[in-house]
């Protein structure tokens, strides 16, 4: 007999990660939060901080929900912070990043060539949670985002893809499952441990020449599985554990993008590691 309670409570947490996502969607969008800071095409980076920052969200996510924590965090430290939807599928409202992969990171790179420029900036820096930490590596490696980024952040991203505790390798046992999964939300199917999108992205290396990578992961994910599947290997990578800055951290995959200000200023340091702090528990204060 299969081991239910251990299949079901994976597909819990997808399920309530998707809720805790997306569940502000409309509020949210209706409010037009960007307007309150970010997507502001005119912003001109200062000295201090000459790169804007572009923030991906991740699968479920959209442009507002994802960075109603981070955007206003990074943009009261004087940075020029924009952020994009993609990955949309017809007829599916608010719950993005479901397209294909590869196709999204063409998205991006239209959406960082607006910002560059808007901005008159030479280069950007990349922020993504989950899919939209590696999403953008298909865009370095393979459509020239190299030339154009300085630096990737990753928050809990789905690098070399997710077991979701075991859940996903349960697929083959159910006839058709991997197909019905590939055809109607590609994103996931690109995202399950072993597709043939990630051999190809992961292919020759995790990094391209030129680009600083940081990776921030907490060990209680439940989305992104094995958590350590999320580290690079590489030159110019920096993989850091949420749980090793603050001990007592308990965040899991959504609250590590959404509001753990531990993780946002470790983020900060990412940007601009020549200004960076120690972070520790009392950066949630910062």
């Amino acid at each position: 007999m299969l081991p239910w309670k251990r299949v079901l409570r994976p597909l819990a947490a997808l399920l309530l990660t998707a809720a805790a996502v997306t569940v502000p969607a409309t509020t949210a969008q209706a409010a037009a939060a960007p307007s309150a800071g970010w997507n502001d095409y005119s912003c001109k980076p200062s000295a201090a901080h000459p790169r804007p920052v572009v923030l991906v969200h991740g699968t479920l996510g959209n442009s507002v929900d994802n960075w109603l924590g981070l955007a206003p965090y990074l943009k009261v430290r004087g940075y020029c912070v924009f952020s994009l939807d993609y990955g949309q599928l017809e007829g599916v409202p608010f719950f993005h990043g479901l397209g294909p992969v590869e196709k999204s990171a063409g998205q991006l790179k239209d959406f960082v060539g607006k910002v560059l420029s808007a901005t008159g900036a030479a280069e950007t820096d990349v922020v993504g949670h989950s899919q939209g930490g590696m999403m953008p590596r298909y865009y370095l490696r393979f459509l020239g985002g190299a030339a154009q980024v300085n630096a990737l952040v990753g928050i809990a991203p789905s690098n070399h893809g997710t077991t979701l505790n075991g859940f996903a390798n349960l697929l083959p046992y159910f006839p058709g499952a991997a197909d019905l999964l590939a055809k109607n939300t590609p994103a996931l199917a690109d995202q399950v441990a072993g597709s043939d999108f990630l051999k190809r992205l992961n292919a020759g290396g995790d990094t391209v020449p030129g680009v600083r990578y940081t990776v921030i992961a907490t060990k209680y994910d439940e989305v992104v599985t094995p958590w350590r599947s999320q580290y690079l290997s590489g030159p110019d990578v920096r993989n850091v554990l949420l749980q090793d800055l603050c001990p007592v951290d308990l965040s899991e995959h959504v609250a590590i993008g959404l509001f753990d200000r531990i993780a946002f200023h470790e983020v900060a340091n990412a940007l601009d590691p020549g200004r960076a702090r120690p972070t520790t528990c009392a950066s949630a204060f910062d």
